[in-house]
């Protein structure tokens, strides 16, 4: 369950109204769903299948390629690169916390860790392989494989079904709790700085949080639409509209621009922004935002506020200790 440790109380300068608003502590532990529960097992295969690039049709990309664990969850670039070089049109979203994401992807397409682990693997642009049944037969050459999918999940067990649960439980275990945000929320009042807390503040009074709340600050619903004010001169720079979002799957007008709002926890470390990866920095992202969503023109003290708060953000990584992956004997796939 997600913990409510205090209640702030912002004023909304327009209007002068009081607005109440919890901030709330990241969970140590994220729910996993009831027919695939975590263990051990699963989360040492998942690690393994996340970062073994034999994935891949060219056995040079994996998971980790896009999502690295190393560094912020994902690759600091606007565009990812997959096999043969190839790149997309969106930046790769942040794997550390995912597990608190209503949906996954951009577009938020896939409605679990679960379905979400599946779709880059066949991908032609991200690795690349041509089914999942090539992808099954591939481990199931694997001896090391074999033993790893029997100890999750019994005797003959390798299957595009229990790939995807292994990867699954393995990211819900990358959680990054205990941020100098949280440890304010928790009662100590050193952990941000006065600027940090005017931050804090500023966010709940502009709105922010209608969207970016709970404990990941990813919002009470799945999707917001962006951009929501048109602006012609920032459209020209950034080329936000390019994409249609939701509707680029579901093909539908009232989905167009429609995003997965993204989580807000360690934003710090996610450079480029948005979802073509075409800001450069947090300062800029943060004015886009004001400008964009909520049509105020921040002053450059709000902005360093704001982004002073979202260095808050940035919590505790459980060390990541990298798997050995099962070898081949003499042979290769490529």
């Amino acid at each position: 369950m997600f913990k409510m440790r205090s209640l702030f109380t912002a004023l909304a300068l327009a209007g002068s109204v009081s607005v109440a608003f919890a901030w709330e502590t990241l969970p140590t532990e994220a729910p996993a769903p009831a027919d695939n529960a975590t263990t051990a097992e699963k989360v040492e295969l998942g690690k393994m299948l996340y970062h073994d690039p034999r994935l891949s049709s060219t056995g040079t990309v994996s998971c980790a390629s896009c999502h690295n664990t190393m560094l912020g969850g994902e690759d600091n670039r606007p565009n990812s690169m997959g096999v043969n070089g190839q790149t997309g049109g969106r930046s790769a979203p942040t794997v550390w916390n995912s597990a608190f994401n209503k949906v996954q992807f951009w577009d938020g397409r896939a409605a679990s860790l679960e379905e979400q682990a599946a779709g880059p693997v066949t991908n032609p642009i991200e690795m690349g392989m041509k089914s999942w049944d090539d992808v099954v037969a591939r481990l199931k050459t694997i001896e090391g494989y074999q033993v790893a999918f029997e100890a999750a999940f019994g005797k003959d067990a390798i299957s595009k079904d229990n790939a995807t649960k292994a990867i699954a439980a393995y990211e819900r275990t990358l959680i990054t709790p205990n941020s100098p945000y949280d440890k304010y929320v928790e009662g100590d009042k050193a952990a941000l700085s006065a600027q940090q807390v005017r931050g804090m503040e500023k966010m709940a009074e502009l709105g922010c949080t209608s969207c970016h709340s709970g404990p990941a600050f990813n919002g009470p619903g799945a999707f917001q639409t962006f951009p929501v004010m048109s602006n012609p001169y920032f459209e020209a720079q950034y080329h936000f509209k390019k994409d249609k979002g939701l509707a680029e799957v579901t093909k539908k007008d009232e989905d167009e621009h429609l995003w997965k709002v993204p989580t807000l926890r360690n934003i710090a470390l996610t450079a480029p922004y948005f979802h073509n990866g075409s800001v450069k920095t947090l300062e800029e992202a943060v004015r886009l935002m004001g400008k964009l969503q909520l049509g105020k023109d921040l002053s450059k003290e709000e902005i360093a506020d704001i982004v002073a708060f979202l260095d808050a953000l940035t919590g505790t990584f459980p060390k990541q200790q990298m798997p050995t992956l099962p070898g081949t004997s003499g042979t290769t796939f490529n």
